[in-house]
């Protein structure tokens, strides 16, 4: 097995790890703004992808390109859709607006 290889899965498992415990440690409240941040960010992937489906050339690196604006947009609209349900959780419930008496 290439070394190189090797050394980028293991950046890989370690960077999972750290996320996890990051993410864990994180308080409920402050979960509705890393999300925004995280769509922010997740919009930037779906440009990098963008560009990168753009300059395939191979069938290959199509179908790869293309799954990964898929990936991305999927990433990114749900991003989107869990916010905002968190944020109508964070909202109070409406009292019905009262009525006029009939004169």
């Amino acid at each position: 097995m290439n070394t190189e290889l090797l050394t980028l899965i293991t950046y890989f498992v370690l960077a999972m790890f750290v996320g996890i415990e990051v993410i864990s440690k994180v308080p409920t409240i402050l979960h509705t703004p890393l999300m925004s941040g995280t769509n922010a960010i997740h919009g930037i992937i779906l440009v990098g992808a963008l560009v990168i489906a753009a300059h395939a050339s191979s069938p290959l690196e199509i179908a790869l390109g293309f799954l990964a604006v898929v990936l991305a947009t999927t990433n990114v609209v749900g991003g989107f859709v869990v916010t905002d349900r968190m944020l109508e959780m964070f909202k109070g419930r409406q009292r019905p607006a009262p009525t006029e008496p009939s004169k």
